[in-house]
């Protein structure tokens, strides 16, 4: 059985962490579905940032964005759009197999707004409505602001890719917010099926910590958060509440695992996605991880055999560093990274226009 054949076995997803218009047109996109078993895609402002400053092909497409009267935020959001319904139909054919489940690509609100709720329901709503397919995901942070926002969102049936998640604690924040969402949906006499992920970053807690733990517990911490949540996830569906909208036509929100990439080049390339192998989860892999761990990756036991051994090691990681802080450190370093990459975004935009004009 191959690795990718593994993975789909213990009952988890694998989705590409990445889009450019190369991609698409070069066929690599449609090659990881049919080759990889790739079932969806995610995006962020650092992805496209790249795609759009080292790439041609959007220079045309912005000059006319420019040339309409479009604002630079709004210019890339057009190409950006076209890009994801592209791979929306490459993935639709998987959406419509598996009843709403995979097939999913997603496209991230401005990090601007992660602050403002009622912008961020506003800007989710209408970034739907302008991709016209229903596919997309749009990603709204977990901030506190975000959590409230992605409560209102639902109940207008927008789906949700819940992004910047570090800890258990806000995983289940966003989790409450989707079904109570859900149920208000269900309360309206509305339908119940909108779909959503929470996605949960997983290096970043290593890159934080490896100078500060002992050699054994490098490259740990992720890995320990990762099988806690998914505790948590089971334990939430487990629940009366969300078991009753279940029963009643609710979709389960799955848990996402992201930042799945090695940073550590001394560790094994392939660690964090063979240690977080779940049923009803999903593992985004950059293209590179992706590539890994289809060559010589190995999944030996299902992550629900592990959760005492994590436990266990949270609680001696936790001698050392003050795990509540550092995931809400985590969560405000997410936010800004994400704002200083809109802003070099927006810069590169602007830079195409001008130079292309």
């Amino acid at each position: 059985m191959s690795s990718i054949e593994q993975l789909h076995t213990v009952g988890q997803s694998i989705w590409i962490d990445n889009i450019t218009r190369d991609l698409l047109d070069d066929g690599t996109i449609a090659r990881y579905i049919t080759h990889f078993g790739v079932s969806g895609l995610t995006s962020n402002p650092s992805i496209f940032e790249k795609a759009v400053a080292n790439s041609k092909a959007y220079d045309k497409a912005l000059v006319s964005a420019d040339e309409r009267g479009l604002s630079t935020e709004d210019a890339f959001f057009s190409v950006a759009i076209d890009d994801l319904r592209r791979a929306a139909d490459l993935f639709a054919p998987i959406h419509e197999a598996t009843d709403g489940i995979d097939g999913w690509v997603s496209l991230e609100v401005s990090p601007l707004l992660a602050d403002n709720a009622q912008d961020t329901i506003d800007a989710a709503i209408s970034l739907f409505a302008r991709a016209e397919r229903k596919n997309l995901y749009i990603k709204i942070p977990g901030t506190s602001a975000g959590i409230r926002a992605i409560e209102a969102v639902i109940a207008a049936g927008v789906p949700v890719n819940v992004t910047l998640l570090f800890s258990t604690e806000q995983y289940l924040e966003a989790a409450k917010a989707y079904y109570r969402g859900i149920e208000r949906r269900i309360h309206e006499g509305l339908d119940p099926r909108v779909q959503s992920v929470a996605s949960l970053f997983i290096s970043r807690w290593d890159v934080a910590v490896n100078d500060r733990v002992p050699a054994d517990l490098h490259n740990q911490l992720g890995i320990c958060v990762g099988r806690s949540t998914y505790a948590a996830f089971r334990d939430l569906l487990a629940s009366s509440w969300v078991a009753g909208l279940v029963a009643k036509g609710a979709p389960v929100q799955r848990l996402l695992f992201a930042s799945t990439g090695m940073k550590d080049p001394s560790a094994r390339d392939t660690l964090y996605v063979e240690a977080l192998a779940a049923e009803d989860t999903v593992n985004t892999m950059p293209d590179n991880t992706l590539l890994a761990f289809a060559d010589h990756g190995e999944v030996s036991v299902g992550l629900e055999a592990l959760q005492r051994e994590a436990a266990e090691r949270l609680a001696q990681i936790a001698e050392h560093i003050d795990l509540p802080e550092l995931a809400e450190r985590l969560l405000d370093e997410g936010k800004r990274s994400f704002i200083s990459s809109w802003e070099l975004l927006l810069n590169s935009v602007s830079t195409k226009v001008d130079t292309s004009s």
